[in-house]
């Protein structure tokens, strides 16, 4: 067992870390209000949070590979010798929520995420980067900030103990599968900063316009077989 003031400095200090980046969450709105003042540093600041996003999404895809492996390792020795292995099916567990919880920021940063838009694609170009902004600010912002911080005491007591599985047979590893909570939020968190830089400087004009959503066609159309 390790001693639990360890982390709670480590926790300490990665607070005071989060706290010197909060102003680095204003810019977006900086940069709408004060056109070509931070263009330069909003455009560094997309450019090194999509290569984070970027990172992880390569972790992911290694994630998924593992994930099709191990699967299918399950399935065969469990049907064609009958075996069956409890740390297999937690690296199954693992893998998959790895998978989703690193490549969830590249698919923000892409806009790959499924989306119910109805009221989104019938405004403008600037309407739609409003939403972004807003829908950032007032909703993923602090959903994240509420992941990182609702787990933080059972998070470092994994950590303390350096917590493993249940089972006799499982894997040592429950306090990183733990972690990929927080870490699946500093993601979410930096690629929605990304896109609310992106959304600001498209207003401003310094990006040019993103892709008009798909819409369904109506009206128009000819007639066919």
């Amino acid at each position: 067992m390790v001693d639990p003031g360890v982390f709670l400095l480590i926790g300490a200090w990665l607070k005071v870390i989060g706290i010197l980046c909060l102003p680095f969450f204003l810019v977006p709105l900086i940069a709408v209000a004060l056109p070509g003042r931070l263009d330069g540093l909003a455009k560094r600041m997309i450019a090194g949070l999509d290569t984070l996003s970027g990172a992880a999404l390569n972790a992911a895809i290694f994630s998924a590979l593992l994930l099709v492996v191990s699967q299918l390792a399950v399935v065969i020795l469990r049907y064609a010798f009958g075996l069956s292995f409890t740390w297999l099916s937690e690296i199954v567990i693992y893998a998959f929520a790895a998978m989703f919880m690193l490549g969830s920021a590249a698919a923000l940063r892409d806009d790959a995420h499924v989306r119910v838009d109805i009221l989104r694609p019938r405004f403008g170009e600037s309407g739609r980067n409003w939403i972004e902004l807003a829908g950032t600010y007032l909703f993923l912002f602090p959903i994240c900030l509420r992941l990182i911080t609702n787990g933080e005491q059972g998070l470092t007591r994994s950590w303390s103990l350096l917590e493993g599985s249940r089972e006799s047979d499982g894997l040592p590893i429950l306090f990183l599968f733990k972690t990929l909570v927080p870490v699946f939020a500093v993601l979410l968190m930096g690629a929605g900063l990304s896109v609310a830089l992106k959304a600001a400087l498209r207003l401003t004009g310094a990006l040019p316009p993103a892709a008009r959503p798909v819409e369904r066609e109506t009206g128009g159309g000819q007639d066919g077989v």
